[in-house]
């Protein structure tokens, strides 16, 4: 099978790449030539420079050959999935768009999340993005038979990449014993995956037929509280039980507007995440997700051991990880100044 990957090179793309070139597929990949040593491209997989993102680009990398799978990674927008109808209608025998499962409604009402459930995410414009990309593919299927296949990825990471807000930084004062805040009170169910477990699935709907027209997420089976996840770090780390502090979700924006991950976990990581995943199992029987938390937090600590000029804390993040935590304590205090006030007795 021939298959390119519109990049290739990230936390979930390169999984994806070795295990599509390990299952014996001919693949190219289409990046801007910014590998490194942390994902390298493996042996025998063709590697093409060049912004995945431009048609242009697309387009000069098939340079008349016609794949039998195109895996884009790199689309965010109605315009791009646009842009991806253009150029490789007719040219391809089955296009893999890699959206998100943040398209689900938020707040929750009803779990575990299945792909039929509603696609509303009004707190975060990625989601919106990747809604209105799928949309343009749906109707690109719908109305000149595209063959789209529309993969809904969760909160996946990978052997060099925590799945925490703050990553290594986050890390590392779990195991240095600072204080970390923790968005919400740390009980609400999260579902982390393992990018090689997602593997397993993306690369099984490659070439098959069933996938073509169809939607499904992806993801790990297991879901634990967000205190539980950074417990399983600090055991992992070797580090005393982590101290955690709790604020609610809906102060970040006031507290730190200033950090990329504000938005996100307003519109995503605050909320409850269980998943439904019949669907891929039913299209792709190998799947069966067997990373556990525990052992992809202990791969990340070994990773770290023998990288520590890659995983050293980033000042900036701390600063604002620092903030958080004054945060809730002034938070705190402001509430027990207040307790006599409303008739709280001491």
């Amino acid at each position: 099978m021939r298959v390119l990957y519109l990049g290739g090179t990230g936390t979930i793309s390169a999984s994806c790449v070795a295990e599509s070139a390990r299952q014996g597929h001919h693949v190219t990949v289409l990046t801007r030539g910014r590998t490194s040593a942390r994902r390298p491209v493996p042996d025998g997989v063709t590697a093409v420079t060049g912004d995945a993102t431009d048609p242009r680009a697309v387009a000069s990398a098939l340079d008349g050959a016609r794949f039998d799978a195109v895996v884009n990674f790199l689309c965010y927008d109605a315009a791009g999935a646009t842009a991806m109808v253009d150029v490789l209608a007719g040219r391809v025998g089955q296009y893999v768009h890699i959206s998100s499962a943040s398209v689900y409604r938020k707040p929750v009402r009803r779990g575990p999340v299945t792909e039929a459930t509603p696609r509303l995410n009004p707190f975060l414009a990625y989601a919106r993005g990747k809604i209105a990309a799928e949309e343009v593919l749906e109707r690109a299927h719908a109305r000149q038979g595209f063959p789209m296949t529309v993969v809904r990825p969760a909160h996946t990471y990978d052997d060099v990449h925590p799945p925490l807000p703050g990553e290594w930084t986050a890390w590392d004062r779990i195991a240095r014993g600072d204080e970390l805040c923790v968005p919400g009170d740390g009980t609400s169910p999260w579902t982390l995956t393992h990018a090689e477990d997602l593997a397993v699935g993306l690369v099984g709907l490659l070439g098959h037929d069933q996938a073509v027209g169809e939607t499904v997420h992806i993801t790990s089976d297991e879901a634990l509280p967000w205190d539980e996840i950074y417990r399983v770090v600090a055991l992992a780390a070797g580090s005393a039980p982590p101290r955690l502090v709790h604020l609610p979700s809906e102060l970040l924006p006031l507290v730190a507007p200033d950090w990329m991950w504000s938005d996100l976990i307003l519109g995503d990581l605050a909320h409850a995440a269980v998943f439904d995943n019949t669907a891929i199992r039913r299209l792709v029987p190998a799947f069966r997700p067997v990373i556990t938390w525990s052992q992809g937090a202990r791969r990340l600590q070994a990773w770290r051991a023998d990288h520590p000029d890659a995983t050293r804390p980033a000042p900036a993040t701390d600063a604002v990880l620092d903030r958080l935590v004054r945060a809730r304590h002034a938070a705190a205090d402001a509430v027990a100044a207040l307790a006599p006030a409303v008739g709280v007795a001491s």
